[in-house]
Parts: C-alpha cells; structure tokens; sequence
C-alpha cells in the first residue's frame, strides 16, 4: 500500500507512466529516437568522405607549349583538383562554371612559355565560384599549391642556366624557409569539426522541442498537472520521474552517434571521457528544462514548441561552427551564449579535438551547471505557482463552508 511522502514510490509511478506515453503517441517516440538518428545517419553518411578532394576544374590553354603543359599536369596531380575538360572559351567556361559541372577555370594565355624564357612575368589566371565557399577553398588552394612549384622549378631552371651554382640558386628561391604546423586537425579532415559540432547542433533542437511537447501534454489542462503532482507525491519526484525517461533515451542517441564518431569515423578522443559524459548529461538536461519552462510559460502546447524551435534553430549560425563567435556582432554573440549547445560543442571539442587540460575545461561544465540550475528552479517556481493559483479558490470555498 501506497504511504504518504513516499518519494521513491512517487518517482518510480511517473516514470513508468511517461514510458507508457512514449509507447502509446508515436509522434513522441519518433522526435525522441527515430528522427535525430535518421538525421544523424544522413549526416554521417554526408561527411564520411571526411575531406573533399579531386573537384573538377576546366582549363583554357591558349598557348600549348611545354610549359602550359607542365603546369595542366602539376594542377592536376594535386589531391585537391582535377583538370576535367578542356574548355575553349572564357564563355564556356562561365556555362560550366554556373551549371556546377566545374568548380574553376584555369586560363593560360597566348606567348605564356616565351614570356617566361623572356624575363618578363606573365600572368595565369583562375577564376572560380566564391559563393561556394568550401569548393571555392578547395581548388583555389589546390591552384596556390601548385603553381608556385612550378614557378620555383623554372626560376630555378633559369638561373642556373645563367650559371649559378644549383645550391645557391635553391637559396635564392626561399632565403627564408617557412615550416607550417596544423594543429588539432592536420589533415583538414571535416567529420573532426564539422560533423562533431553538427551533431550536437540537432540534438539540442531535438531535446528542447520534445520536452516542450512533452511537458505541454501535462500542462495543457489542470486536470492533468494535478494528476502528475499527486502521482509523484511532489513536484520534485513528479518532475524527476517525467524528465528520466527522455534524459535516458536522448543518452542513448547521443552515445551511438559517439559511438559511430569515434570507432567508424575515427574522431580522435584525446581528453577525458568522464568530462565529456558529464557535459553531456549536464546539456541534455539543460535543453529538457529549457523546453519544459517554454511548456509552462506558453500556451498552448503548440506555441511552447515554436518558439523551442525558433530558439535553437539558429544554433547552427550562432554557436561559432562556421563563423568564429568573436567576429560577430553583439546580437549573435549573446545568442550563442543563451544556448547550452554553444558551451556543449566548445567542451567537446575541447576533449576530442584539442585534449585541452581538465583545468581549463572547467568553464564550459561551470556554465552548463548553471543551464541545469537556473530552469530546473524555474520551473519548479512556476509549477508552485501553478499549483497555488489551482487551490486557491477550492480553499477559500472550504473556509467559507467553514
């Protein structure tokens, strides 16, 4: 038999009844499991490649020398660009450069060989799409690393033909040698970055709408916020018991995406796993009570979840992934910082990428506590609320009957 303050009886009650919600409305369930590892599936599968490489460009060669040659064959045996099609004209070449058959267009003009030979400096010139940033990147880099080796061998050519000696002639090339270091993420790979703080970037939209939902379905009526407070025997059980369930399974989601991160794709772990989980559960949380305070604030249930959505929708522009947060104006920057998953990327990060020591870590895990502390009291101030507004009148009729 059920005894009064019973907290863990109270707890376990609302657990097994939002167990029983999730199985009975299939719209919740597949917010919940089925649509964020649909969607990190398509994702992974996107970026498994992890670097794009070998992006078709067209080339017009007007002078079809050796040299125009030898510099077609250096562009094309970079890993960044392929020489795809030769390409007549300049209006040609901007068809295919605006059908996205090509990504750039190489243009070697007339006399380029005798120029060179001549001591003059001619020019090569390559256009390509700058609105398509990441391929736009992608071959102009592929260009700027190939050109320039084989201006080196000819200048190299020249001045020992004019007798210089071949190792002074070396020294005169690069007087200053530049030895360049990537840090973190050498091999340019884009799952280490992008589909790491992707991944996150969904799951707080997830969280934060389904616990919305979730927390709307019980607050669309008194009735039923009644029901669950008397269930769990209090608000804290009440809450603890509604929340558990969805806490465990967006856990779980978020473990197999790890999972894929880092045994298939291989992202690097080189900080500390135990921080990681922490932030992790400290995030999830957060967004469910973000979403439930949306839930008790706005009705109806719809509103709650519109705005969540609005809210964390522009995460993705906001939280630093493809525009760092410091360049931003002041609007941007305190979105990003009113959002859990600003300070769930950079600790993850932190740990995966970078193996920054636990002691500088400790911010992001700081803030992420006070996401958890700030709306978890929040809501429980306005379930209170909620709860005196409902008895008030019940009492003052019974101390009238009185």
């Amino acid at each position: 038999m059920r005894r009064r303050g019973d907290l863990t009886f109270g707890f376990s009650l609302v657990f097994w009844r939002e167990v029983g919600w999730l199985r009975r409305r299939p719209l919740l369930l597949a917010m919940t499991t089925f649509i964020p590892l649909a969607v990190m599936a398509v994702l992974a599968l996107l970026f498994s490649a992890g670097l794009a490489t070998r992006l078709p460009i067209g080339v017009i060669d007007l002078d079809r020398s050796d040299l125009s040659r030898s510099i077609v064959r250096a562009v094309d045996a970079t890993p960044d660009v392929s020489v795809a099609t030769a390409v007549s004209d300049l209006a040609e070449g901007r068809r295919l450069l605006l059908s996205g058959r090509i990504h750039g267009l190489l243009y070697l003009q007339n006399n380029l060989e005798r120029d060179v030979q001549g001591g003059r400096q001619p020019e090569v010139v390559f256009f390509y799409n700058a609105q398509t940033m990441t391929a736009g990147n992608i071959v102009l880099r592929g260009i700027n690393a190939a050109l320039p080796t084989v201006s080196s061998g000819i200048r190299l050519s020249l001045r020992t033909a004019r007798g210089v000696p071949a190792g002074e002639a070396r020294a005169s090339l690069q007087p200053v040698p530049v030895q360049l270091g990537a840090l973190f993420n050498p091999t340019l790979d884009y799952t280490f970055f992008l589909l790491a703080a992707l991944l996150p970037t969904v799951l707080q939209i997830v969280v934060t709408t389904s616990a919305a939902y979730s927390v709307g379905l019980d607050v669309e009526t008194p009735h039923r916020l009644r029901v669950l407070r008397r269930l769990g025997d209090g608000l804290l059980p009440a809450v603890a018991g509604k929340l558990l369930p969805y806490t465990i399974l967006f856990l779980v989601v978020l473990g197999l995406a790890d999972a894929v991160l880092f045994g298939v794709l291989g992202l690097p772990l080189e900080g500390s796993r135990t921080l990681l989980v922490a932030g992790a559960v400290l995030f999830i949380l957060a967004c469910q009570f973000i979403g439930g305070l949306l839930a008790l604030v706005l009705k109806p249930m719809a509103s709650a979840v519109s705005m969540a959505t609005l809210i964390t929708a522009p995460a993705l522009g906001f939280m630093g992934i493809g525009f760092p947060r410091f360049g931003m104006n002041l609007f941007a920057q305190w979105w990003g910082a009113f959002l859990p998953g600003t300070w769930f990327l950079t600790l993850r990060i932190d740990q995966t990428i970078r193996g920054t020591p636990l002691d500088l870590s400790t911010k992001p895990l700081i803030i992420l506590g006070f996401f958890v502390l700030v709306p978890a009291l929040l809501v429980l101030l306005r379930l209170e609320m909620l709860r005196r507004r409902a008895e008030g009148p019940a009492l003052r009729t019974a101390e009238a009957a009185a």
